[in-house]
């Protein structure tokens, strides 16, 4: 999912301890798909459920995972998106087909007794119930959420770019391109990860990447950027074959603008190139947003998550220990909390 710039961007790693009092804007959606994707059974792939066959995956992440960035100090604003813009839909629909065909394949794994979680993680699906659970667990952390007018990574380098929040958050470079002056990776998965395939572990700690500072040594503009992920391909469209972001990066800087470099390329999507250039540059947001810190709600929480969802009620006393904690580290309590 995105737009993978990886091999061109400079990023550097920084400790949690860095964004301790930051504001930091996340992509909700992003951050509950690597849940859904990760927290799984090693050998079958299945997610979590409680007694009623609801998948928990995500409420799992969402509480342990984000308790643990409380606990660094870090203020989380969740932002979920809001209406894809219309020519996203083909996206949408190609994913939902690799899906489809994932589960196929997931299905014969098991027949055959075969590993098979790289094909369930394929699977993966945000469904509307866990997107209203997650807001549920949210409201009773005490953790603000918002709404996008439209694309959540947008909504987030929006806030960034008007400063009502320090840092952008995401696996994906979406947010660079929307014109986030600061974005973070890797702020949920911080620690040791397994290597597919390999009885290997690595440290994964988060990862600081600066807009100007791309800017500065890729000698590109914003817009120049953005056509860049446009021939590699973004959420909008599959990029163009055989161009990766090195060849991407040569191409801009020899047409300069999007009408000149599209014709020495073959653009072969539906989707029309200047309107998601467009939409990069100046899309929907939600611009009467709020962001408010409230009290943690032990009783909510020990409801929802224990009650109703079948978690530990040692384990979730000891995440609702952190919350707490964290306030009492504060002189001012509203200096979080507010």
């Amino acid at each position: 999912m995105g737009v993978n710039l990886s091999s061109i961007v400079s990023r550097h790693d920084i400790e949690l301890i860095t964004l301790s009092g930051k504001k930091v804007a996340i992509d909700a959606y992003n951050n509950l798909y690597q849940y859904i994707t990760i927290i799984r059974d090693r050998m079958t792939g299945e997610p979590l459920k409680d007694s009623s066959g609801r998948i928990t995956s995500h409420l799992s992440g969402l509480l342990y995972r984000t308790s643990n960035l409380i606990e660094a100090g870090i203020k989380p604003i969740f932002v979920f998106d809001g209406r894809p813009p219309d020519f996203k839909i083909s996206t949408i629909e190609k994913r939902q087909k690799a899906k489809d065909e994932a589960r196929e394949k997931w299905k014969e794994a098991l027949a055959k007794g075969e590993e098979a979680i790289k094909y369930a993680q394929a699977t993966a699906k945000l469904t509307a119930d866990m997107i209203e659970d997650s807001k549920i667990l949210l409201d009773a952390m005490g953790i603000p959420y918002i709404v996008a007018g439209s694309e959540g990574e947008a909504q987030c380098a929006f806030m960034c770019a008007k400063k009502d929040v320090d840092f952008s958050a995401s696996q994906d470079f979406d947010s660079i391109l929307f014109g986030s002056p600061y974005l973070v990776r890797n702020l949920s998965i911080t620690g040791k990860r397994k290597i597919p395939n390999k009885d290997t572990y690595i440290e994964v700690k988060p990862e600081m990447i600066e807009l100007n500072r791309i800017i500065s040594e890729l000698g590109v503009n914003r817009e120049q950027l953005i056509i860049i992920g446009l021939l590699v391909g973004t959420d909008y469209n599959e990029g163009i074959e055989q161009i990766g972001p090195k060849t991407a990066l040569k191409l801009v800087k020899e047409y300069k603008t999007l009408q000149e470099t599209l014709r020495h390329v073959e653009w072969k999507e539906d989707a029309d190139p200047e309107e998601i250039f467009n939409f990069f540059l100046n899309p929907l947001v939600n611009e009467n947003y709020e962001i408010e810190f409230k009290d943690p709600d032990k009783d909510k929480i020990i409801e929802f998550m224990v009650k109703e969802h079948d978690f530990s009620q040692e384990r979730v006393e000891k995440v609702i220990e952190k919350l707490f904690s964290q306030k009492g580290k504060q002189s001012n309590l509203r200096g979080w909390f507010g």
